[in-house]
Order: structure tokens, then sequence, then C-alpha cells
């Protein structure tokens, strides 16, 4: 049994560096990171947002818009897998639930928001709203 307990192992990412920081740091408090990652990048016209979604079928996931905020949901659904004799797990370190988050999309387009989802990575195309520059009129005098 004890080979199926995985090492600890060292920090590779310099970004878990931080992770793990924070998770000591803020221990037994609410705080804790989000559910999943997100990078939002200004590509000019537009913003283009990422989200790691590893593991999600793409059934799994909803986008939702209202009132000017875009909510991201997923939902993984909890499967029968492998089990010890008596039916249990000896460890499980996958998660199943609902994972959401939600981004305040003031100054987007909403008619012309895409998606795509490709190798566990939902990228949606956020276009920016055209401010629209009042037309000078020349009245004609008669």
């Amino acid at each position: 049994m004890f080979g199926m307990i995985p090492f600890e192992r060292g920090n590779d990412n310099f970004f878990d560096l931080f992770d793990s920081f924070e998770r000591k740091f803020f221990g037994n408090s609410n705080a804790s990171l989000p559910d999943f990652r997100t990078d939002i990048r200004d590509a000019g016209d537009r913003y283009i947002l990422e989200a790691e979604l590893p593991g999600f079928q793409k059934e799994d996931i909803k986008l939702d818009l209202k009132d000017g905020i875009l909510t991201i949901s997923a939902q993984h659904s909890e499967d029968q897998g492998e089990k010890d004799g008596k039916g249990q797990y000896i460890r499980r370190e996958r998660r199943y639930g609902s994972f959401t988050r939600s981004f305040d999309v003031t100054g987007v387009d909403e008619e012309h928001i895409t998606a795509s989802y490709n190798n566990g990575v939902l990228e949606l195309s956020l276009p920016k709203v055209v401010p629209v520059v009042p037309e000078a009129k020349r009245i004609a005098i008669e």
C-alpha cells in the first residue's frame, strides 16, 4: 500500500513556489487559490481570456453572460473508478465537483464574444466596444 502514496515533489515551476507560500501562509483561513487559472491579454481590438480546464469535456463547460458579468462554470461528474477489494479508494487526488469564476466584461462587445476549447484550455475572444464618435453635421443656410 505504501507504494501507492506519491512522493512530495520539489517545486520545478517558479509560480508554484508562490502557490505553496500562499497555501502555507493562509493555512486554515478561507483564502484560497481560484478553482481554475486564467490569463487575460489585451490584443488591441480585443481581450483574449485563456482558462485552464484540463480533464473537462466541452459539454461540461458553460458560459453565461448577464448584466455585464461573464461566468465560466465547469462540472465534473464522478465516475466509479478503480477501488480496492472493499470498494474503497486507497488514495484519491482527483477533484470532482463544480468550478466557477466570474469576470466583469464592461467595455466588451457582448454580441461578438467567441469561444473555443482545445487541449484543456478554454479561449474566449472578447472584442472591445468601438467608441461611437459623435458625427458633426453641417447645416445648410437657405
